[in-house]
């Protein structure tokens, strides 16, 4: 014959499993990925020591300013993030928690993504000069363009390459910097074209271009919402869909000209 549980023992043996399940939820590997702010790297200037942009075959200004291009930081694809690291970075402002498959393709080796975020940066570099030239009306046979930036992967730098070659060999065109001597941050793919594309990380970005000096920030119009999420206090944030978008609002702000806002 089976004795009856009292009410309270009852409820402590149906909490056994469920108790099991938190603790396994704390303890196993979740399919997330953290990023939180990256570095930022000016492409007027140098980095570790090697000129970001060299152009040959016309002539070339003395640039003031920056035009810093911004990255996050991401754990790594085989990284196990656990339930605690993700409530943790659920609520800061400066970390971000993101589908693993978001940031890194399912199925594939360190060395693979690794090779295909290589692969993205130099294809972006390549349609940057070309979206740069074109928007310059300048002959890729007649002038040569060499990229120069280590350790960043992916395609969200393109916009600024595109912009340091125009700021290098145009400036304002009037004779000033493109930049109006300010420390501009964005981010932003870029077509031959010269369509602006969005990249993800936004609002984690826009704090990267804060802390490192950044009083205007550059962004994809589509990707206007995720840079206010956190917009720092003090940062302008600019929408653009072109390199001709970018390239306007720029010479407008530096002429005190009214200029698109998010």
């Amino acid at each position: 014959m089976l004795s009856r549980l009292t009410r309270p023992r009852a409820l402590a043996l149906c909490a056994l499993p469920v108790v099991g399940l938190f603790v396994a939820a704390a303890v196993a590997p979740l399919p997330f990925t953290l990023a939180q702010p990256g570095s930022t790297s000016d492409v007027l200037g140098k980095h570790k020591g090697r000129q970001v942009i060299t152009i040959s075959g016309t002539p070339v200004r003395a640039t003031e300013g920056k035009l810093l291009m911004t990255t996050i930081v991401a754990t790594g694809p085989r990284t196990d993030v656990d339930l605690g690291d993700v409530v943790d970075s659920w609520f800061r402002g400066d970390r971000a928690v993101l589908p693993h498959g978001s940031v890194y393709p399912p199925g594939k080796s360190d060395a693979e993504i690794e090779k295909r975020n290589i692969g993205q940066m130099r294809e972006s570099q390549n349609t940057a000069v070309e979206a740069a030239l074109g928007y310059l009306g300048k002959s890729p046979e007649q002038v040569k363009v060499d990229l120069e930036l280590a350790d960043v992967g992916g395609p969200s730098a393109g916009l600024f390459f595109a912009l340091g070659i125009v700021d290098k060999i145009q400036g304002d065109g009037a004779g000033g910097d493109l930049t109006g001597g300010r420390t501009v941050a964005g981010t932003g793919t870029v077509e031959a074209d010269g369509t602006v594309g969005a990249v993800g990380g936004v609002s984690l970005k826009t704090q990267a271009a804060h802390r490192d000096g950044a009083s205007v920030f550059l962004v994809p119009k589509d990707e206007c919402g995720d840079a206010q999420a956190e917009k720092p206090e003090g940062l302008r944030l600019v929408p653009v869909t072109s390199l001709q978008d970018a390239v306007s609002s720029l010479r407008a702000l530096e002429r005190g000209k009214k200029v698109p806002s998010c």
